[in-house]
């Protein structure tokens, strides 16, 4: 198979199980990831409510086999009011997906997905110390770390938009999902 075939391959391949569906309503076997670096960390293999309860906290590179649902809704609760609250990030969180599939009536999954892409940057900038000069230098991020930032940088938007307004964390999500979606650098 020649490396057009394969790159085709993996864009077209859904990144989750066959019957897989979130919050018993959104089927994830048809969202795709086209990002060919993200689409193998990116898991959607989750059945039901996203909980594991720290299943794979000690494996190495354990948080690949964690939904990225529940990594989004464990993103959420770092912040100040909504620390330890995942159920209510939970419900929020399935409540944004239900009006992102009422207002572009595509799966909201899918908008998820091209959001975490979006997001994701490509490189860095790091600290190279030659002798006594420090100089900084450009370099390219691996995909977990870019799937980290993405997931961070999306929940920080959420949980600010709700901050000194009156806005619920189920609008502060739908608006920076669907911004991130679109490319919107305002997100």
């Amino acid at each position: 198979m020649s490396e057009v075939e394969q790159e085709e391959k993996l864009t077209q391949d859904p990144i989750a199980g066959i019957g897989t569906m979130v919050f018993g309503k959104w089927d994830a076997t048809d969202v795709v990831c086209e990002d060919p670096g993200l689409a193998p960390y990116i898991n959607l293999q989750t059945i039901g409510t996203p909980h594991s309860g720290g299943r794979h906290a000690n494996e190495y590179f354990g948080k690949a086999n964690l939904s990225i649902i529940e990594r989004f809704i464990n993103n959420l609760m770092r912040s100040g009011k909504f620390s330890g609250k995942k159920q209510h990030c939970a419900k929020a969180f399935e409540n944004a997906l239900d009006t992102i599939n009422e207002k572009t009536g595509v799966n909201p999954l899918q908008n998820f997905i091209d959001a975490i892409k979006e997001a994701a940057p490509c490189e860095e900038i790091t600290r190279i110390k030659m002798g006594a000069v420090s100089q900084p230098k450009a370099v390219d991020s691996s995909p977990m770390r870019r799937i980290d930032i993405a997931l961070r940088n999306l929940s920080v938007g959420c949980a600010s938009a709700t901050a000194k307004s009156k806005k619920s964390l189920t609008e502060g999500i739908v608006s920076e999902i669907t911004k991130a979606a679109q490319g919107d650098v305002s997100s």
